[in-house]
């Protein structure tokens, strides 16, 4: 290959940019020190695939999509992060007497030349896609091997079973095997885009396990004696008492992991073979989502929305554990976060900072519940209210009374559905009345994986899920669903991230009158008949006919709803095509 021509020359002789638009974007170089082709793109004079194109046809090297190219772990390992970053290269395949090295830019010469120096074979060169490469990265420089090698450097110094010295806690001693470790258990956590980290002892092992897409991610490490050395650790970072391993305890602390600031909640128990903990990570530095990034479709968000600016009135998001609930709600403050507005919040526990609000910690210890922060909270002039959860009858009545009494209350409830959600309301105690004349609309929610958008294939469905599926809608075998193969992008899961299924409850004058006569089963039959409702399985049901999620997560969607004794009603014509 012709190793002597500039790029911007090459860039010229192939018509891709004038002579002008190259002395352009020279001074725009000079200006900002990056590489001529960054600074091209920058400047939309070429496209990446354009300038990736031309790189691979003019130095004779293939153009590969990592994507769908089946990379090798093993060869991708031959090469050390810090190297394979420096040099935007990834070591994709050893076909044994050579290497196939992908780079971003195969005409740094400089950077192939170091290249060959570290790399135990020589290697061809393939071009790629800078932001395919540090996809890569975060996909395939996980820091298991780490994780273990920590482990181990950490079980020789302890070798003398389940007593540690307070030195090994001690939040400025970062150089230690425990501090370490736990950095690396944090960054993989990170980059794995785990939601919680779960650390638990067992007779002769340790496991650490991430909740990664609302599914548990497993790694085994075989010293089981270190784990009391990670628990002390992390009560001495949350301010817990060490000398307590009896009791659960509950605390928080924030971590630094590549420039994004995590607040991480942990919480203890004793288990059998000493102390479990679990850590709920979130990122503040990630910022808040917005109702739309939320995910919920446009014409349900705008009944939300209509909702949310009455003037008082209750609203309820309902759903299990781990659903997106508090997601929406911070999603909706953020929305009525106005310098008009006085908003308290009271949370168990307060989990975003948000300006201009009042957020209120609950801490049973001193009896600052739900119920007492929610009664002084009226006395404070507020015009809208939020509270973390409704747990029993005190909280769920005063919320009720200051919805009436002309402020807009939002709160959650552990209900399976909406139409549940009001009924739960007056098991739990409250007067069918007070529920009718306050509250408003309940949203219920899921999180439901997505497919993986580079390992999609056709999926087909079996008797027993056309049979559930059937009883939402009938026309289901003209539909080609879609699956998720597996494949390094997804860590061979076949679901990459999640999306929100979301059911929106408006009370009509018919739901009041049977609240009103606590008559629950006239109350279920009116809401599921309502001109705006759409159950959760009919609206997981249309992302799978789109292709967002598989055929399996809406199965477990219809499955769950089930247990709670709801049942699909049939697909009405204003639903139909909606999500």
């Amino acid at each position: 290959m012709d190793k002597k021509i500039r790029l911007g020359d090459l860039l010229v002789q192939s018509n891709l940019i004038s002579e002008e638009q190259l002395m352009s974007a020279l001074a725009e170089q000079r200006q900002t020190g990056r590489k001529l082709g960054a600074t091209l793109i920058a400047m939309q004079l070429v496209t990446e695939q354009q300038l990736l194109e031309l790189l691979s046809a003019h130095l004779n090297v293939p153009l590969i999509d990592i994507d769908h190219y089946q990379v090798n772990p093993d060869a991708v390992k031959l090469l050390p992060e810090v190297q394979a970053r420096r040099y935007r290269a990834l070591v994709l395949e050893d076909k044994g007497d050579k290497l196939l090295v992908a780079m971003s830019d195969p005409a740094d010469l400089t950077a192939a030349d170091n290249l060959a120096d570290i790399l135990p074979k020589p290697f061809d060169i393939a071009v790629v896609s800078e932001a395919q490469l540090f996809n890569a990265y975060d996909a395939f420089y996980r820091k298991t091997e780490e994780i273990a090698s920590f482990a181990n450097e950490l079980a020789e110094e302890y070798q003398t079973g389940d007593d540690f010295e307070l030195s090994v806690g001690l939040e400025n001693e970062q150089d230690t095997a425990v501090a370490r470790l736990l950095q690396s258990i944090f960054d993989d956590a990170v980059m794995a885009k785990a939601s919680d980290i779960h650390i638990e002892p067992d007779e002769t092992q340790l496991r650490i396990r991430q909740r990664v897409d609302g599914v548990l991610q497993e790694n085994i490490i075989p010293q089981k004696n270190i784990a009391a050395a990670l628990v002390l650790r992390l009560k001495l970072m949350a301010g817990l008492d060490i000398s307590e391993k009896r009791l659960p305890q509950d605390g928080r602390t924030q971590v630094n992991v590549k420039g994004h600031r995590i607040d991480v909640r942990l919480s203890t128990m004793p288990v059998h073979a000493g102390e479990s903990v679990v850590m709920r990570l979130l990122d503040q530095s990630a910022g808040l989502l917005t109702l739309e990034q939320t995910g919920m479709p446009a014409n349900l968000l705008d009944r939300f929305r209509t909702l949310l600016h009455r003037p008082h009135g209750m609203i309820l998001v309902t759903g299990p554990t781990g659903s997106g609930k508090t997601t929406t709600l911070y999603g909706a403050l953020s929305e009525l976060n106005k310098p008009e507005r006085k908003i308290i919040t009271a949370e168990d526990p307060v989990e975003y900072r948000l300006p201009r609000i009042n957020q209120v910690q609950v801490n049973s210890k001193i009896d600052l519940t739900f119920s007492n922060i929610l009664r002084t909270t009226l006395r404070q002039d507020p015009d809208i209210i939020m509270v973390g959860e409704m747990r029993d009858q005190e909280t769920v009545e005063i919320g009720l009374r200051g919805a009436l009494t002309g402020h807009l209350v939002l709160s959650t409830l552990h209900t399976n559905d909406a139409v549940s959600s009001a009924i739960r309301l007056i098991d739990m105690g409250a007067p069918g009345y007070l529920v009718a004349s306050s509250l408003r609309g309940i949203i219920a929610q899921r999180l439901v994986r997505r497919i993986c958008d580079n390992c999609t294939v056709d999926d087909t469905l079996d008797d027993e899920g056309r049979f559930w599926l059937s009883n939402i809608d009938s026309s289901i075998d003209t539909i080609t669903f879609k699956r998720g193969a597996g494949c390094q992008k997804c860590n061979h899961t076949g679901y990459r991230g999640r999306v929100g299924v979301f059911e929106l409850l408006e009370l009509t004058e018919q739901m009041m009158n049977a609240l009103k006569a606590n008559d629950t089963v006239a109350f279920a039959e009116h809401a599921r008949h309502s001109k705006y409702y759409r159950p959760l399985s009919h609206a997981a049901l249309t992302y799978a006919k789109m292709g967002v999620t598989s055929v399996d997560e809406v199965l477990k969607l219809v499955e769950m709803v089930a247990d709670s004794g709801s049942e699909p009603a049939p697909v009405t014509e204003a639903g139909d095509g909606e999500v």
